[in-house]
């Protein structure tokens, strides 16, 4: 009965997709085999999922038992700590799936509600509840986001003509799914080639989300910061994602002070700011841009949509941890632009290797979704 009810929770989950930078977490409580609270966390200083899930059971919580994908919190930040919650309930047993990996929480909620004298079990279906949460767990525990690559591709393996003409590769199926992929983001990161040739808007379209209207309306109002990796700032500063609503970070490499006052002044847009994360050569350090992202902004996760030289750059860096390509049936021909671009692999043994973990077809497109196997990270 454990794996069942925690099942539930974690479904409860995976439904949400705005609760970044907070990990997803769920919660059911059962009173003599029923469940009579559920709960989950829709999004940051809002109600964890055991007090929804307190909520909805009401007098029925005493004496239960309580389902938790994560360990309660132990400490107050904008909501209260839930392990003190569950202790004013006077729940009989919490059933939890995974440690928080967070050193505020990590072991405290589990110590709490057993100092109370609740039975605490666990944790069951781990691997499904840290898959549920791996960029928080990334952040967490390695300082740097769970890196998720989104190309789209023709069936030759071509990304956009040799002009850099790429709309549209994939039907209207696919790039509703990259709504989804989106939303589920802390940040999306681009490149400033993909910025000069399509001047895309990088931001969240909640009427194509596939979504409960309420998580749709906050998926839309969260929206994931625009990050463009931008050595030279030669980011247009009329640039469509630029006068949208919403946080934009440029990482630069070392420039001149005057040169980035001047930018900013032309855009006029007090959301939109400059980070330099310069190697020795002058170049964007793409390690050293992550760690930012994961440690200043809090990044779980972020989604790379850029172009074959960024992409090839980040894979041969070890800085990519999955590939989500969406292929679409048509042919582009040996002149327009690969994949990834990826020099000094000549060899066999130059291979990156990838585990595929899902493939399927959104109508007249395919999605093929992988790990990448190599683990090259600076420590």
């Amino acid at each position: 009965m454990h794996d069942a009810f925690m099942q539930r929770a974690i479904e409860l989950a995976q439904s949400v997709l705005t609760a970044t930078p907070n990990p997803r977490v769920g919660c059911v409580i059962v009173q003599s085999g029923q469940i009579v609270g559920e709960g989950f966390h829709l999004r940051a200083g809002e109600p964890h999922a055991e007090a929804n899930a307190l909520r909805m059971a009401g007098p029925r919580a005493q004496g239960s038992t309580v389902y938790v994908t994560l360990e309660p919190c132990s400490h107050t930040g904008r909501t209260g700590p839930c392990a003190e919650a569950l202790v004013a309930a006077q729940v009989a047993k919490v059933v939890y799936a995974m440690e928080d990996p967070d050193p505020r929480v990590s072991g405290n909620g589990l110590a709490r509600l057993r100092a109370a004298g609740i039975v605490v079990e666990g944790p069951v279906l781990e691997t499904a509840a840290r898959a549920l949460n791996r960029g928080f767990v990334h952040r967490v525990r390695d300082g740097r986001p769970w890196v998720r690559c989104k190309m789209a591709m023709s069936l030759d393996g071509r990304t956009a003509m040799a002009s850099g003409e790429s709309q549209w590769i994939t039907g209207p199926a696919a790039r509703a799914d990259v709504q989804r992929l989106r939303a589920s983001s802390c940040a999306i990161v681009t490149g400033v080639n993909t910025i000069l040739h399509d001047d895309p808007s990088l931001n969240v379209r909640a009427d194509q989300l596939p979504l409960a209207s309420v998580e749709a309306q906050y998926a839309s109002e969260r929206q994931p910061q625009r990050v463009i990796i931008d050595s030279q700032l030669r980011t247009p500063t009329d640039a469509r994602t630029l006068q949208l609503p919403g946080a934009v970070v440029l990482i630069t490499g070392d420039l001149p002070a005057h040169q980035q006052s001047a930018f900013l002044t032309a855009v006029a847009n007090e959301k939109v700011t400059l980070q330099p994360c310069a190697t020795a050569a002058g170049r964007v350090d793409l390690y050293a841009a992550l760690r930012h992202l994961a440690r200043e902004q809090q990044c779980n996760e972020v989604m790379v949509e850029a172009g074959p030289t960024l992409g090839g750059a980040l894979l041969q860096a070890g800085l990519v941890d999955e590939l989500v390509v969406y292929i679409g049936a048509k042919l582009l021909g040996s002149n327009a632009m690969p994949l990834f671009m990826l020099p000094g692999m000549e060899r066999m043994r130059d291979q990156i290797a990838l585990t595929l973990t899902d493939v399927r077809q959104l109508a007249g497109d395919c999605r093929i979704t992988a790990r990448v196997g190599h683990n090259n990270q600076p420590g």
